[in-house]
């Protein structure tokens, strides 16, 4: 994988309250090995998740009752200073600052105007993932939200996003493009079925076998929150981890 351009998908990290715990269940459910991260006072006990030796996505303290265990997406960028900047012009929020993890990257959190959260990653020696759209690695990001036309200002406006609009069922289901590319999704957070759930970003993990990784998931201590389900795409389903967390996974539709 070559460095990611500015505005697309870096990489994952899962936020958790039990690091031991996150990678006893991902581990063996993506088949991932696991690695500690640089030893210094920034990683903070972070771990490293490694796809066929190359790593993918990574986890960390860092949940609390007023942010519960999550999966964050960190977007490219080669200006983390310039990135903060256009996000608070947008209306968004700084969450944290940026952090220096020397020889690796420069990342920073912000939330968009809704409140989802997301990061961005300015390689200073690693790029972001080593590995996308294969089992066992991301797939494909989706902010889901109750403030769609206000999303499409700003990301458009931090990240040069813009929005293909197509008709999904009731719903309008939109694709970010970026330099003609598809980079991410959005889904229109409408009906009783969203509940109070924040508008949040949803990470999809690709899969050879959605139902066989659904079933593992409950298997290690996990849940199935929306069950294997066919779309034009694939098959998808949305699980959730034993600390809480929720993720997506994404497989071919069965024959």
């Amino acid at each position: 994988m070559t460095e990611p351009p500015p505005g697309t998908p870096a990489w994952v990290d899962l936020f958790t309250t039990d690091l031991a715990g996150a990678a006893r269940f991902y581990a063996p459910l993506f088949g991932w090995a696991v690695a500690e991260a640089d030893p210094g006072p920034t990683a903070a006990g972070h771990l490293v998740f490694h796809q066929q030796g190359r790593p993918v996505a990574g986890t960390g303290p860092g949940a609390d009752p007023q942010r519960p265990p999550a999966w964050v997406i960190y977007l490219a960028t080669d200006d983390v200073a310039a990135a903060g900047q256009r996000v608070t012009a947008a209306g968004g929020r700084v969450l944290t600052d940026p952090v220096d993890i020397p020889g690796s990257r420069r990342m920073a959190l912000f939330a968009d105007p809704a409140g989802a959260p997301f990061g961005v990653w300015q390689s200073l020696g690693m790029p972001g993932a080593d590995v996308f759209d294969v089992p066992g690695s991301l797939t494909w990001a989706e902010l889901a939200t109750r403030e769609w036309d206000r999303a499409k200002e700003f990301y458009g406006s931090v990240f040069g996003w813009t929005a293909d609009d197509q008709p999904m069922g009731p719903v309008t289901y939109t694709t970010w493009q970026l330099a003609g590319s598809s980079v991410a999704g959005m889904m229109p957070m409408i009906g009783e079925d969203w509940g109070d759930l924040p508008s949040h970003w949803m990470v999809y993990f690709a899969v050879s076998d959605t139902d066989a990784v659904s079933l593992e998931a409950q298997r290690l201590g996990g849940q199935v929150s929306v069950p294997p389900t066919d779309l034009t795409r694939g098959r998808f389903a949305v699980l959730t981890d034993p600390q809480g967390a929720f993720f997506s996974i994404l497989g071919p539709t069965p024959p």
